[in-house]
């Protein structure tokens, strides 16, 4: 895709191109995530930005393991800790 340009407006404003948002899969009222990164900005959906992150941490899971079981046993097993300490 070609590279379009755009302009910031004085209250600080970017309207971004019809065809970058439709390449980007965004419409009007999507939260975007905004992160610079080496003095470029970068714009992503939150939907993007959340996959992105269950992507990344996929990889370290092993397979069949749930994270949200293996944070409840860590909680019960932290309580319990704190019980027997008491």
């Amino acid at each position: 895709m070609r590279r379009p340009g755009t302009t910031l407006d004085r209250a600080g404003r970017v309207l971004i191109p019809a065809k970058v948002r439709k390449a980007m899969g965004i419409k009007p009222g999507d939260r975007l995530v905004l992160r610079l990164e080496d003095e470029e900005l970068r714009v992503m959906s939150l939907d993007r930005a959340i996959r992105r992150a269950q992507e990344i941490v996929r990889k370290y899971v092993p397979p069949g393991v749930l994270l949200s079981e293996e944070l409840i046993a860590d909680r019960r097993a932290e309580v319990e800790r704190e019980r027997q300490r008491s």
